[in-house]
């Protein structure tokens, strides 16, 4: 059996991927890894390429799924973003970072909560593009 934290990681992202259709999103991939990391949730809506990073935690007042979304995670998901959009030629497409916080406590429903635009894409101090 796989360690507990890999379990509820799947499961708040099979969660995450299930409520992100139910509000018209379209899952276009999951779980793709570049050489510079992870994305969790790659979903297209209304014509823009939105990056999904799952938060999952058990419920308690200082484990908010929000909260493992540091600066050092956002640089790397910055990254990949990036090697993403480079490797299909995608630059011209209009993208956005989400947040999707996943709460899940024994078998209870998930407790869910969606933060469009959860970080920019624009590192401080300009473009974010290579060039």
């Amino acid at each position: 059996m796989p360690p507990r934290h890999l379990v509820l990681g799947r499961l708040g992202e099979d969660a995450a991927a299930a409520f992100l259709r139910k509000k018209g999103y379209k899952v276009r991939d999951r779980n793709w890894r570049g050489t510079r990391g992870e994305l969790d949730l790659i979903c297209e809506k209304d014509g823009e390429i939105v990056f999904v990073e799952v938060k999952t935690r058990t419920p308690g007042p200082m484990n908010k799924p929000y909260q493992g979304l540091t600066a050092n995670k956002q640089s790397v998901l910055m990254r990949t973003v990036s090697e993403y959009l480079s490797r299909g030629d995608l630059w011209d497409r209009p993208c956005r970072l989400d947040l999707v916080g996943v709460e899940i406590e024994n078998d209870d429903s998930p407790v869910i909560e969606h933060i469009e635009n959860a970080c920019s894409l624009t590192p401080q101090g300009g473009n974010w593009q290579p060039w």
